[in-house]
């Protein structure tokens, strides 16, 4: 078949990811590999003190998105979209969308970037004795009980970004065990809501004398491989606005953008592990058992199948460095020379390179927003050095890249030095990657580990939710999802890897020390600078 008779046959996969700055769309053949793409730029917005997309963004950033891909797909193949053979639907995980019986939603869809959930997360981790980040679901729930918010007695259904496009589209109230697991910790042997948690939270709440219990507003929980439902006549043409797309289409349990990076990077099974660097950064690494007590820095998540997975989640990672680069972007358009921005980040990041492994004890501070890993609820972006410290470009843009990735090595030197957690392979995927070679480096330095790049970690989320749809309807030998990936869709391919020099490595270690004692006065800029 040619890809045009494969798409008119309605065998085309197609995944949808809600990332913090685009909504990507792509369609996967029958090997899996993408032969169609749309997208939509997005920003959330600060609404009275809180990040937010309205309802009407989301729906109006998926219309879009979805008629990107149909005007491509016409383009490349000249022919329309009727039918598919599965979709799957991915977004930011957690955060805090309520709705009332009649699905109207109840406050602003509360983000992954707020940082108000303080008192909740505290007092629900000494509760559970478990680790609860301030953006989980559970944690922003709880703080609207807390600050006696009116609308939570109204509440009937409580889900993250891409549970809310899953119902819309499909009328089932579901989500896959990784998004699960960034609600309320998750059972790995029940691969469920853990149930003496969801007790303990019920008899916290009881005196309040809501009509509701936990489980009566969470979704249902699902694992990859199920079905999840499938594509309404109103789903469809919220989808797809023209008409054109026909309902009955199964889709896979919707996910997080965790979750299907570590698909789309092949790190589901134990030892395993994956980066994500971007807007924010997370590193994922598949446990061989539960860590020996809980800690803040580490968040307790699941792969899409079940797995126990660690997970150290940064607020902050490239936005900082790249608001740098376009300094130099506008400093070339001053002179009157042309800009090519891939030319402008691979002579600067390669030129860093160049630069002391240490950075020449020049500091930098990425916190464009707050940073729960070191404890600051808001950023200040700072560039800190002394007098006598080598300040050149080579170290300056070095220090803005270990920035990047700083925080990441705090919750990470947790696993390897003090829980003694082992792991086989790290791939590495995001924006700070796209420059070959230099971001890997920067990373194996920073994790002591060397670090993997497939061709097609560019391809991000949305190829993984595509992977997880396709799962679903193209399995016919019943193979678990980690064998799936590993056979059928890696087959193999393990990326090209780059393994830490001492030099970086001891550099690295350097910069980190000078890093932690140097995070009072970020602490203090927060603190003078309104």
């Amino acid at each position: 078949m040619t890809t045009k008779e494969y798409i008119q046959s309605g065998k085309a996969v197609l995944g949808i990811e809600f990332g913090s700055t685009r909504i990507k769309a792509v369609l996967i053949d029958e090997e899996n590999k993408p032969i169609a793409q749309g997208s939509h730029e997005w920003e959330n917005q600060l609404v009275d003190g809180l990040w937010t997309y309205s309802t009407e963004a989301i729906w109006y950033g998926l219309q879009d998105c979805y008629a990107d891909l149909r005007k491509n797909v016409l383009k490349q193949y000249d022919t329309e979209i009727e039918i598919l053979g599965a979709i799957g639907i991915s977004a930011m995980m957690h955060g805090y969308m309520a709705f009332n019986s009649k699905q109207e939603i109840l406050v602003p869809f509360r983000t992954w970037r707020n940082t108000n959930t303080a008192d909740a997360a505290a007092e629900l981790s000494k509760l559970f004795n478990y680790n609860i980040p301030l953006r989980w679901s559970i944690s922003h729930l709880y703080q609207a009980i807390l600050n006696n918010e009116e609308h939570v007695k109204d509440i009937d259904f409580q889900t993250t970004l891409a549970g809310f496009i899953h119902w819309q589209l499909t009328g089932k109230k579901v989500l896959g065990v990784g998004d699960a697991s960034g609600m309320i910790p998750v059972d790995p042997e029940t691969k469920d809501y853990n149930a003496k948690m969801v007790e303990q939270f019920d008899n916290l709440i009881a005196p309040k004398g809501f009509s509701w219990k936990l489980r009566d507003i969470f979704p249902e929980v699902l694992v990859a491989g199920k079905n999840a439902g499938f594509l309404t006549p109103e789903g469809a043409l919220k989808l797809d606005v023209s008409g054109h797309l026909k309902a009955g289409i199964p889709l896979c349990p919707p996910e997080g953008d965790a979750g299907t990076g570590m698909t789309a990077t092949n790190a589901v099974k134990q030892r395993t592990g994956n980066v994500s660097a971007g807007t924010s950064s997370f590193s994922m690494i598949v446990l061989e058992k539960d860590l020996s007590k809980p800690n803040e820095m580490i968040d307790m998540v699941t792969t899409p199948d079940g797995s126990l997975v660690a997970m150290v989640h940064c607020n902050n990672c490239t936005s900082d460095i790249n608001a740098w680069v376009k300094l130099f972007k506008e400093y070339q358009e001053l002179l009157g020379v042309p800009v090519d921005m891939n030319e402008v980040y691979g002579k600067l990041y390669n030129n860093a390179l160049k630069g002391d492994p240490d950075c020449g004890g020049v500091l930098a501070y990425n916190y464009i927003s707050g940073e729960p890993v070191t404890g600051l609820a808001e950023g200040r972006p700072l560039v800190v050095r002394s007098a006598n410290d080598k300040f050149n470009l080579a170290n300056f843009i070095r220090t803005n890249l270990y920035a990047t990735v700083a925080v990441l090595k705090l919750g990470n030197d947790v696993l390897f030095k003090e829980e003694q957690v082992k792991v086989d392979r790290i791939t590495g995927h995001g924006g700070l990657f796209k420059t070959p070679g230099v971001g890997q480096r920067i990373l194996a330095a920073a994790l002591n580990s060397p670090i993997s790049v497939m061709e097609t970690a560019g391809e991000g989320g949305a190829w993984g939710i595509a992977l997880l749809a396709a799962y679903v309807i193209n399995n016919p030998k019943g193979l678990n999802l980690a064998d799936y990936l590993d056979k059928v869709v890696f087959a193999g391919n393990t990326g090209v890897e780059i393994a830490p020099t001492p030099e970086d490595v001891e550099g690295f270690n350097k910069y980190i020390e000078v890093y932690k004692a140097g995070l009072a006065i970020e602490k203090a800029a927060v603190e003078n600078k309104k």
